[in-house]
Order: structure tokens, then sequence, then C-alpha cells
């Protein structure tokens, strides 16, 4: 079958794209190194890469805590911090390794998670990763939710290199790396089957699939695309979660549920006029239904479920029947409830008193609207972590019998 002059040319231009990224690489200033590494023999040793403030981290090691010490008693302890941090270092999970250059979402990290090797640099610089059992990262998306051969020349879009590059230094058994629904599709599927190979290349086998949020206990309508890569010859085959929440299975969660709550005390939140791009589509979802998916934007937050629906009055316009005073955008804490964070889960906003309100307040939505659902990455988590029991158990024995020859 012939192949068409734009896939062609698709093809061209990321296999340029790549080889000027490998070249900057090792043109750039690298960092001398990384802080000293708590490596341990009894658990499966994470580096995050694209942490940002750790919602696919949290995701992990919850699921890493309910493989050792069981559903219930973990995620009763989840609700509470002091509960939750006198048992989660029992998670078969251990992160050693992170980096980000948002440094707003870095001192959200180290306000909620036990210390790490954590640097706030950009990946690029990063001389050597080291060693690990497992890497994770959500790479930046910016583009690939938009479309069209033109983003394909956006530099940020191969920051993929970057991981791959992680994966041929640190060699861990396997891989998950997240991205948007419209990875899939850019370039005809150019792109994604490009990624994949490049992944595959490293010695893994891989697969990738679009999950939907709502169907994991998540309140909010949001796809995400999982590339999961296995070390070939481990043994392990991976599967994708099976859906727990809609038709035949648990109800999905509502927003009543997830923050009817918090209507009389919802916190801070963007405020400010909506512009005519806001106002092009409906932004507002009932008490009975799921979010729409919550931006790295305050000023493109969804709006509160109370009062009136919006309502169309023409092509890509919609208002507000009773007026705009009558509406205000979802709040800082309701966001973090939609994404599954745990009430305790602290977010930085700089601390700077010389800027607006507004502008800390972005500082925090962008981190939570860039980060993975906490409930979602459990459920991508889930399989790994129970192989990685076995995995420990099987490397502990190996050891001890090592050490009685000598």
């Amino acid at each position: 079958m012939a192949i068409d002059n734009k896939v062609l040319n698709i093809r061209e231009v990321l296999q340029e794209k790549i080889a000027s990224e490998y070249a900057r690489v090792y043109q750039t200033k690298m960092e001398k190194g990384i802080p000293s590494i708590d490596w341990r023999n009894d658990k499966i040793n994470v580096v995050s890469l694209f942490s940002g403030c750790g919602g696919f981290d949290l995701g992990f090691e919850l699921a890493g805590l309910v493989a050792t010490i069981g559903e219930e008693q973990a995620m009763t302890a989840f609700r509470s911090q002091e509960d939750f941090n006198a048992i989660r270092h029992q998670s078969i999970f251990h992160t050693i390794y992170t980096v980000d250059c948002f440094k707003e979402a870095n001192q959200s990290y180290s306000f909620n998670f036990p210390a790490n090797a954590q640097q706030t640099i950009d990946i690029r610089k990063v001389h050597h990763f080291p060693k690990a059992d497992l890497v994770i990262g959500g790479f930046p998306c910016t583009g690939y939710s938009e479309g069209g051969l033109r983003l394909i020349d956006d530099e940020r879009n191969f920051l993929y290199i970057h991981f791959i590059r992680c994966i041929t230094q640190a060699k861990p058994d396997v891989f998950v790396a997240e991205n948007v629904k419209g990875l899939m599709t850019i370039g005809k599927g150019e792109v994604i089957k490009q990624i994949t190979e490049d992944f595959a290349a490293c010695g893994y086998d891989v697969q990738y699939q679009l999950l939907s949020s709502e169907q994991y206990g998540v309140p909010q309508l949001r796809e995400r695309v999982f590339i999961v890569g296995v070390k070939k010859g481990l043994g392990f085959k991976y599967n994708y979660p099976q859906p727990t929440h809609g038709e035949g299975l648990l109800p999905f969660v509502t927003l009543r549920e997830a923050i009817g709550d918090l209507e009389a005390n919802p916190g801070p939140y963007f405020t400010g006029s909506y512009s005519s791009i806001y106002m092009s589509r409906n932004r507002k979802k009932r008490w009975d239904e799921q979010s729409f998916t919550i931006q790295a934007s305050g000023r493109q937050a969804p709006l509160h479920p109370s009062g009136l629906p919006m309502e169309k009055v023409g092509k890509d316009e919609w208002s507000f029947p009773d007026g705009e005073e009558a509406h205000r955008r979802l709040s800082v804490r309701e966001i973090a409830r939609i994404q599954t964070f745990p009430d305790w889960f602290t977010f930085s906003d700089g601390g700077n008193q010389n800027v607006t309100e507004n502008n800390r307040l972005d500082k925090q939505y962008k981190q939570i609207g860039n980060a993975v659902p906490v409930l979602l990455a459990k459920a991508v988590a889930d399989p790994i972590a129970k192989w990685a029991v076995e995995r420990v158990k099987s490397r502990v024995i190996y050891e001890t019998q090592q050490l009685q020859l000598f």
C-alpha cells in the first residue's frame, strides 16, 4: 500500500527532530551529578521524571501500599496525613529520585513526600540518571492536544527523548509514561508509533492504551494514554486495569459526592472576567455529573455546579442566564478533590506576596491540572504493584543465598 506524502513528511520531520534532540543533549552544559541515592534491595526503586507536584507518584505509592497491607487499611489511612505517614514506608514502591523544572511543583512535592534525591532543573541538564527498577512520568504534552503537523516542530514535544535516555541509563524492569489523548492521533498516528518504536528499541515490550478517569473512581471526564514498557525476558505481562465504575459496576463518582461539602467553604479560587474563548463552550457540569477535564490554568478552570446551567446562544457562544455574578470557577481545593488528591495534600503558591492572589493561585491550578489523577495512577500501578511484591521476594531470597555462599 502506498504511503501518502504527508505521512512520509511527518516521519522525516520526526527522525530529524529526534536526531537533533540527542545532539543537543551532548552540547548542553550538564549538571555535575545528582544527590546521594537511597537504594533499597527490599523495595522497587522508582525514578520519577517530570514529577510535578506528585499525583502520579502518590498513586503508585498508594498502590504499593495496597499490595503489601491490603486495600481497606491503605485507603482508610490515606484519608489522614498522620495515619498515612505512619505506614507509607510499607509501600513496595520506594522513590529514589525525582526531577522537574517547575519550582513551585517541586516545593509541593517536598511538602508531601519523604525526602529523596530531588532536582529542580531542566531534564536536558541531567548528566546521568540513577539505576532504577521502575521509571514513571508524564512527559510534557504541550501541542499534542491541539493537532496539526506544525506541532511536530515544537521542541517541547520531544522531551520524551529524555525519558528514553533515562531508560537506557537506569535500565528499569518496567516504565510507565502518561500523556494526553491527542498523542494518539497527531500526525495521523505517526507520532505515537515513533515514540513506541523508540521505547521498544531500548529492549522493552511496549504497549499503550487510552484510559478514562471516571471509570476508575475519579469524578472527572479525563482521557489519558498510558504507555507501558516491560523489559524483554522479564516474565511479567502487564495487563491494563479493568474499569471499576460504570454500567454494571460501581456508579460514577459525582461532583456532589466529591465537593458537595465544600460549597459553603470552598477556599480561594481564581477570579475575574470570562474571555470570549472561555464563553465559546459550556463550562458547567451538574452536581450529578463528573467534572470537565481540569486544566493547568486558573483562568480556564471549570465552573462550580451551583446556579443555573449555561445557555448556548450562538455558534461557539454561551451565556449565563442569571448573570455572571451568580457563577464562579472551581476553587483550588475543589479541583484537588476532583483530581483525587487527599485533603491533607499541600500545594505551594510560591510565597511571593509581591504578585496578585490570582497569580499565586494560578501556580497551584497549574500543578493540579498537570497532575495525573491519584486514583487513576493507582489503577495503572495496581498490576505492577502485585508483581513487584513477588519480584522483591525473589530478589531478597536470591541475595540471601548468595551471601550464604561466602
